[in-house]
C-alpha cells in the first residue's frame, strides 16, 4: 500500500448544475478544489481524474429502465418522466445530466477501487455522497448513487465487510435501501429528525431486512441539536459498532448541512465539530480497516460560508496534513470567492468553537433529555440485534 491518499477531481463534475435557483450550486465545488490548492493540500495528495461509471457499473446499483430515462432526460430535458424522479422541482433535467452524473458516480467507485487494490490508503471525492437516489429513480438532488455504488463495486472486488458512515443531515436513505438486505454492509446515519425534514425516513426501527437485522442504523437527532449533542451521539453509537463489525473498508458520506448556516435544515453544528467528526472517521479507518477509507461529500448550500472549508478539512486529514482551525484563509482565494459570487469570504478555517467537547455516554445519561432519549431509542433498537448491550 502506498499509504498516499487520493484527491478524486476532473474539473467536468461541476457541470452538475440543476440550474440558476437550484441550491445545489455547483460553485461549491469548484471554490473546494481551489481552497484545497489554496492551502497547498494539492500537493500532499495524487489527483486522480477517475473514468465515469459505465452501463454495466451504474447496474450493479440502478434498475436499466432508469438508467435510460436518465439518458432519455439527458438528451432532451423536456421530456424527463416525472414517474423517475427526473423533471421534478428538486431534480430539475438538464443536458448532459447522465454524463455528468456517471462521471461523479465514477470517481467514488475510482476511490473504492485503490482504496481496495492499495494504491492509496485514503480516497476523497468531495463531489460525491449523493445518498438519497433510490434504485429506480432520482430524489433529493441525487441523479445517480456514487455512495452505494463504491460500495457495490467494493463486494463485486471481493468485499466481505463494509461499513458506511453518513453524517448529512439528511437521512442516507439510497444507501440503507441499497443493502437494506445484505449482511455484508453495515450503514449508520446521523440525521436530522424525520419528523421535521426530508426524505422522512430514517427511524431508529429501521434496522435492516430479515438476514440482515442490525445492519442499518439510524441516529433521528432532535432540531437544534448542536456540537456538544451531535458529537455525544456519534461517539455513543458509531465507535462502538464499527469495533464489533470490523469493516474490511470504511465508507463515510461528510454532509456539511448539519451547520447552523445552512439554510435548508435545523441542525445546529459548527465546522470545528464537523472537522471533529472527519477526524473521528479516519482515526475508525486506521484502528478497524487496515485504514481503508473512501471520504465523500454530500449536501451542503451554505456554499460559501460552510462547505469549502469543511471539505477542505476532509481532504486534508485524508493527506495526512490536517489544516489547524486558526489558519487564515488566503486572501487570494477570498477574492476568487467575491469575484464569482459576490459574497465575503470567511477569514479563517474555524468557527471559533475549537477544541470542541462532548460527554461520553459511558458517564452516564439523563432519560428525560431529548438527545439522550434519540440515543437509546438506537442503542436498544440495534445494539441487541448484533449481541451488544443497549
Amino acid at each position: 500500500m502506498t499509504g498516499r491518499a487520493q484527491l478524486m477531481w476532473d474539473e467536468a463534475v461541476t457541470g452538475y448544475d440543476f440550474g440558476r435557483d437550484h441550491p445545489m450550486d455547483p460553485v461549491r465545488l469548484a471554490l473546494t478544489r481551489s481552497l484545497v490548492g489554496a492551502l497547498g493540500l494539492d500537493r500532499q495528495v495524487e489527483v486522480v481524474a477517475a473514468k465515469a461509471a459505465g452501463e454495466s457499473t451504474l447496474r450493479l446499483v440502478h434498475r436499466e429502465d432508469y438508467i435510460e430515462a436518465v439518458r432519455a432526460a439527458s438528451a432532451d430535458p423536456a421530456s424527463a418522466d416525472p414517474s423517475y424522479g427526473l423533471g421534478t422541482v428538486d431534480d430539475p433535467a438538464f443536458a448532459g445530466m447522465h454524463e455528468v452524473s456517471a462521471l461523479i458516480a465514477g470517481q467514488s467507485v475510482g476511490a473504492a477501487e485503490a482504496v481496495w487494490r492499495g494504491e492509496a490508503q485514503h480516497a476523497v471525492n468531495f463531489a460525491g455522497g449523493l445518498h438519497h437516489a433510490m434504485p429506480g429513480a432520482a430524489s433529493g438532488f441525487c441523479v445517480y448513487n456514487d455512495a452505494s455504488l463504491a460500495i457495490a463495486r467494493l463486494l463485486e472486488l471481493g468485499a466481505e465487510r463494509v461499513a458506511y458512515v453518513d453524517v448529512d443531515v439528511h437521512h442516507g436513505d439510497g444507501v440503507q435501501a441499497a443493502f437494506w438486505e445484505d449482511p455484508r454492509v453495515l450503514t449508520i446515519s446521523l440525521h436530522e429528525h424525520p419528523r421535521t425534514l426530508f426524505p422522512q425516513t430514517g427511524w431508529p426501527e429501521e434496522t435492516g431486512a430479515p438476514g440482515a437485522e442490525g445492519g442499518a442504523v439510524n441516529v433521528a437527532l432532535p432540531a437544534g441539536t448542536g456540537d456538544a449533542g451531535w458529537l455525544r451521539a456519534f461517539h455513543s453509537v458509531v465507535p462502538e459498532l464499527i469495533a464489533d463489525f470490523r469493516p474490511q473498508v470504511l465508507v463515510t458520506q461528510h454532509g456539511a448541512d448539519t451547520h447552523f448556516e445552512d439554510p435548508l435544515a435545523h441542525l445546529a453544528v459548527s465546522l470545528d465539530a464537523q472537522r471533529a467528526v472527519q477526524v473521528a472517521c479516519h482515526e475508525l479507518a486506521h484502528e478497524y480497516a487496515d485504514g481503508r477509507w473512501v471520504a465523500l461529500g454530500g449536501g451542503g448550500y451554505a456554499v460559501v460560508e460552510v462547505v469549502p472549508r469543511s471539505w477542505t478539512h476532509l481532504v486534508g486529514i485524508a493527506a495526512g496534513r490536517p489544516v489547524e482551525p486558526t489558519t487564515v484563509i488566503p486572501e487570494g482565494w477570498r477574492q476568487e470567492v467575491y469575484a464569482r459570487t459576490r459574497q465575503s469570504a470567511p477569514r479563517r478555517m474555524t468557527d471559533g468553537r475549537w477544541p470542541v467537547s462532548w460527554a461520553a455516554w459511558d458517564e452516564g445519561y439523563d432519560p428525560a433529555d431529548r438527545l439522550d432519549q434519540a440515543v437509546l431509542a438506537v442503542r436498544r433498537a440495534v445494539f441487541p440485534l448484533r449481541g451488544l448491550l443497549p
